[in-house]
């Protein structure tokens, strides 16, 4: 399957030719002009890497990648810019691009670098997670796991969970300090190679609500901005 590719950049002449020469390339791209399509874009869709102009209109290149990140979508991002400020270029590497390429560029070296980020994006998705032994019984803070009876109790009262809330719970249990992405988390527990990351956001804040003594300040389901999550026992 040709990876999907979002070309999010105002300028129609850059625009065209990307998408054309990365369609040559083997890959599926789509083109939008404006931070906020480029949002809409990506709610809409799952792609596999982000060519993301910093000078757009309505939201600039910098303010989309602030909000992919603080909504924890870690999809891979190379910033083009036609600025060659040092600040920009540390504030994009910041807020959690992959790479950053100055306008104007060589063609086969973008693609290289396209490529070099599929590949250790390919690499992490595919890599296996370190199984920790469990036992049938796992106690942390105040919690008490019993996987046999699938229980979950929490200072002595029982706390019921649906049965995919107790699947994520184990096997975040089972993977302590280990930081997933949600669609890493979608493909191990749900079984699924696509779907919204959203649905992990939903599962991961009832486990909070039920568990965390304070849910907005999590002490055992932590999110790893720009990276995922991770349990701490």
């Amino acid at each position: 399957m040709s990876p999907q590719l979002l070309i999010v950049e105002d300028d129609d002449a850059i625009a065209t030719g990307l998408s054309l020469n990365l369609r040559l390339a083997g890959h599926e791209p789509t083109v939008v002009t404006d931070g906020v399509a480029a949002l809409e874009a990506v709610e809409a869709q799952a792609f596999d890497l982000i060519l993301l102009d910093i000078n757009l209109p309505k939201k600039n290149g910098l303010e989309v990648l602030a909000a992919l990140r603080e909504s924890d979508n870690v999809v891979p991002v190379i910033v083009l810019s036609a600025r060659e400020g040092e600040f920009d270029k540390v504030a994009a590497l910041r807020l959690g691009a992959d790479d950053y390429v100055t306008k104007p560029f060589a063609l086969a070296e973008l693609l290289a670098r396209i490529e070099a980020v599929l590949r250790r994006t390919a690499a992490t998705a595919t890599a296996e997670p370190v199984e920790v032994p469990v036992g049938e019984v796992v106690r942390f803070s105040d919690i008490l796991i019993d996987h046999t009876q699938r229980t979950v109790t929490r200072a002595g009262k029982l706390v019921k969970l649906t049965h995919l809330e107790f699947e994520l719970l184990w096997f975040f249990v089972g993977h302590p300090s280990q930081v997933f992405t949600r669609h890493r988390l979608l493909a191990l527990v749900w079984g699924q190679t696509a779907g919204s990351p959203r649905t992990v956001d939903n599962f991961v804040g009832q486990l909070r609500k039920r568990l965390e003594t304070d849910p907005e300040r999590p002490r055992h389901l932590i999110t790893v901005r720009g990276s995922g999550y991770r349990f701490d026992p």
